[in-house]
């Protein structure tokens, strides 16, 4: 029997679709993620599930949507066991804690079906799915964030089962772990989260020299926009030199998790194992950076917003001899595509669960085939939803709106919105019919996004029927660290 491929999964935090060079972005730096891209395929048309971590990355381990796994916003609550941090306890850090809670605790994970046929799975980074302390769902090797985000320059960091405080950045975990299975028989699964470009973006919490790189940009490859009328008040204020401050900051993030990048690709080639390797990369949802006058993802705004530049996520796959290179596909996939379409490419052959809404965009891989693995792609966030085709987007606010109408074949940057103009009434009704019946095939009412009060502000416990009669959701701004 054939070795399946390693897989080297990448993931960063909070970067758009747009914030690479190879994207067309001609302020940013990014040469080991155009080197990836020149090695393999890159998506111009890939999308999250919803527009913020936590629900993003469950969908991507699950291939459910958040109306069915039921992480609606990011997590807040029950990474840790606020007893066990000791003198920890009252660090600020950790104001949210209680008890930990496993978010995706009896649903199939693709990391599961890895370990099952044999993959040695590892994690360097960002978990973010509740109990940051145990391994689990197929994982023996666990080094990660105690929480979510983080000060790049104090992480708090979750290895062997206890929390401490470094500096030190997740390549170099995921580098040991190269060194360490690229020798052994048995494939190796290796996957490096990344809480770049994520903020805080002060000049203090990144390398000098990739701050000093954009110090005199003028940033023209993102919008200067009046600010969004909707922005939340915690959000950022980019305007005049804040936004140039704010904008160098998330650069030099970037271009300084692009080098962690590189030095990946290198170890791949100085073990020998760059050819049996499947490299995918990714970001866990979208970012406006100004775009539409928004500092943030989803909930830079209330309502949440499910522009483009927040739903749209960078994608790139590469696998020398079995993946075209130096290719560029227009193919709408979603990540909730992603655990059957590692299930076809690596042939772990697991009979997965007819309820996931995904299907595999192996063919658009391996075959070379240019046509969309869903002629309409699916968002949501809390009781917002969205439905997207190559010429219209429609959102739909549960349940009194506001409802947004977008000709996307005509106006691209989502400028107009159409929803009051009664000749594409029509239109908005098909849209809005489709939407209906695709979550009512697939929303598991026990923790349907439309019934739950999402507020941006953070998840503190399981949604939903599981939530016993306690509040989900956090109604006050996350503290500040």
């Amino acid at each position: 029997m054939k070795k399946r491929p390693n897989l080297l999964f990448i993931l960063t935090d909070d970067q758009g679709a747009w914030a690479m060079r190879c994207a067309g972005n001609t302020d940013i730096h990014t040469p080991n993620l155009d080197r990836l891209a020149a090695q393999g395929t890159r998506f111009e048309n890939f999308f999250c599930a919803s527009p913020v971590c936590s629900p993003a990355r469950a969908s991507i381990l699950t291939g459910c949507i958040p109306s069915q796994h039921g992480v609606h916003d990011w997590i807040r609550s029950g990474s840790l066991d606020k007893k066990a941090l000791g003198e920890n306890a009252s660090h600020p850090y950790f104001a949210s804690e209680d008890v930990p809670i496993r978010y995706l605790e009896g649903l199939v994970t693709y990391p599961d079906l890895l370990a099952q046929n044999g993959y040695t799975c590892a994690l360097a980074g960002k978990w973010h799915l509740g109990d940051s302390v145990h391994p689990q769902h197929g994982f023996s090797h666990w080094y990660t964030i105690g929480r979510g985000g983080c000060q790049y320059m104090q992480s708090d960091v979750v290895e062997d089962g206890k929390l401490h405080f470094e500096s030190r950045y997740i390549t170099d975990r995921a580098l040991e772990y190269l060194d360490n299975f690229a020798g052994q028989q048995e494939p190796f699964y290796v996957s490096v989260h990344y809480t770049a470009p994520h903020d805080p973006w002060d000049e203090d919490q990144h390398p000098k020299e990739y701050v000093e790189m954009y110090r005199n940009c003028e940033f023209t490859a993102t919008p200067n926009e009046p600010l969004h009328p909707d922005l939340i008040p915690t959000a950022p204020s980019g305007v005049g030199e804040e936004r140039k401050r704010l904008l160098r900051g998330y650069y030099a993030a970037v271009t300084a998790m692009d080098a962690g990048v590189g030095k990946l690709l290198d170890k791949l080639e100085e073990k020998g194992v760059a050819e049996d390797t499947l490299i995918i990369f990714t970001a866990d949802n979208g970012m406006n950076m100004g775009h539409h006058g928004i500092w943030g993802k989803g909930n830079g705004t209330f309502p949440f917003n499910l522009f483009d530049t927040a739903v749209k996520v960078p994608f790139i796959a590469s696998w020398r001899g079995h993946i075209a290179e130096n290719r560029v596909t227009q193919s709408m996939c979603s990540h909730y595509d992603i655990i059957q379409t590692l299930n076809e490419v690596l042939e772990l052959g697991a009979q997965l669960p007819e309820y996931l809404p995904g299907t595999s965009f192996a063919s658009v891989l391996l075959e070379n085939k240019e046509a969309d693995n869903h002629i309409v792609i699916l968002d949501e966030y809390g009781t917002s939803r969205m439905i997207r085709t190559r010429e219209w987007k429609y959102i739909h606010r549960y349940p009194y709106g506001p409802h947004e109408l977008y000709h996307l074949s005509v106006d691209p940057d989502e400028k107009v919105n159409l929803v009051q103009d009664s000749q594409y009434a029509p239109i908005q009704a098909k849209l809005l019919e489709t939407l209906q019946k695709w979550y009512y095939t697939y929303a598991d009412s026990a923790v349907d996004g439309t019934r739950e009060a999402v507020t941006g502000f953070g998840q503190m416990r399981r949604a939903g029927v599981h939530s016993q009669g306690m509040p989900v959701y956090a109604d006050s701004p996350k503290y500040q660290t």
